[in-house]
């Protein structure tokens, strides 16, 4: 099957259709018929669908755009989305600096920069921490930063950037951790509410230590298999760097279940992992088929059995699967070196070194995996090993 990523694609008595909303329509986009259902058709929503998202985003020139005054901030911002620096940057960045926009838009968006100093600068940045937190706020006031030499190096602004004044607040950073018992929890609910996919998702994350975004975006051609084992060999999305992850034998099992149970045929190209699609109710509506995860619909059916397992005060996130691991890997003892190798990042000042010049190794991942294990038990019995003392005052 063609890759299909989004949910706009329906099929309707054996033909399939790509279907647009009325934002879509606002924009230009219209119906399209794709033909009987099949690689054909999906490979034709599957070219609207990355049209739509790319106009939707500013990506490309899949769509109309706002226009802006000459010399105003959003006319600067679309002269840098033409320059080759944007083109370059990878699809994940790109996201990032349109989310920041949407911050800054509304506010400067037909603003001569000249004309925005540090008094409006810092309303505007007191506004989004009141509405949205210091987290998403930061994420305006870094894109701003990011955007400002830009606007420098068009000859709208002036050397300082002015925002350089303000004082960011950041969010206090998480502690969340999962122990593997609550882990396992959370990926039977999953199988039993038909969130097959998810459960795969969530069992690969915890073994692999992955970001839920790679885990997410892995394909059949990741998947590499040594006897009874399988890998996933990748370059992080986040940091570029490589990274290896290897299965348990009950996690592959799962996987490989799942895979086998896909009414479709995979291409090499296509996504492992799916959300559980939908059909019409009692009132009906349009039937939605599966489609791979998103980074919205994977935190919200995420979110959904967290909450039948642990109820609605319960607030640790998929991703604090990764913080849970890295736990493990250094209660175990292992080396930087491991731990470095196991998560792909820089984890202290020396770990490029040391992914530069000795890499990502088989041995080096399962040395990590080892040490996890220990690390695991040893966090275990250190629970309750200590009790309050209670003194209880002396009679006379």
């Amino acid at each position: 099957m063609s890759k299909i990523r989004y949910q706009h694609y329906v099929v309707r008595k054996g033909r399939g259709y790509w279907l647009v909303t009325p934002k879509m329509k606002a924009m230009g986009f219209h119906n399209i018929r794709c033909g009987k259902d099949g690689p054909q058709a999906r490979e034709i929503a599957d070219e609207w669908e990355k049209r739509w998202q790319a106009a939707r985003r500013g990506l490309g020139d899949s769509g109309p755009r706002k226009q802006y005054p000459k010399n105003t901030l959003g006319d600067a911002f679309d002269r840098f989305r033409r320059t080759n620096e944007w083109i370059d940057k990878p699809p994940r960045t790109k996201e990032d600096w349109e989310r920041g926009w949407k911050l800054i838009e509304p506010y400067f968006g037909d603003l001569n920069p000249k004309f925005i100093g540090l008094e409006e600068l810092d309303s505007w940045y007191g506004r989004l921490r009141k509405r949205y937190g210091d987290d998403k706020a930061g994420r305006g006031l870094k894109t701003w930063r990011a955007l400002y030499p830009k606007l420098v190096g068009f000859k709208l602004a002036d050397d300082p950037d002015p925002s350089l004044a303000l004082t960011k607040h950041n969010p206090s950073p998480r502690t969340e951790v999962w122990s593997e018992g609550e882990w396992v929890r959370l990926v039977k609910a999953a199988i039993r509410m038909n969130y097959h996919g998810l459960a795969c998702i969530m069992a690969v994350t915890w073994d692999t230590i992955f970001q839920p975004g790679d885990t997410r975006g892995l394909t059949l051609s990741h998947i590499h298999a040594s006897g009874d084992e399988w890998a996933f060999p990748i370059t992080r999305g986040k940091t570029k760097k490589r990274a290896l992850g290897i299965l348990c034998k009950r996690t592959k099992r799962l996987v490989e279940a799942y895979l086998n149970a896909l009414p479709f045929e995979l291409t090499p190209n296509a996504h492992l992992f799916y959300t559980r699609g939908s059909q019409p109710g009692d009132r009906g509506g349009r039937p939605h088929p599966p489609v791979p995860y998103r980074t919205n619909s994977l935190n919200k059916d995420f979110a959904t059995v967290r909450r039948a397992v642990f109820g609605e005060g319960e607030k640790r996130l998929l991703m604090d699967t990764r913080r849970s691991g890295a736990r493990e890997v250094d209660a175990g003892g292992a080396k930087i070196e491991d731990v470095a190798a196991k998560m792909g990042n820089n984890i202290d000042e020396s770990a490029f070194l040391q992914q530069t010049y000795l890499g990502v190794s088989v041995a080096r991942v399962r040395a990590a995996d080892e040490s996890r294990k220990v690390g695991r038990r040893r966090l275990a019995s250190e629970q309750n090993m200590f009790k309050k003392l209670k003194l209880h005052p002396r009679k006379s």
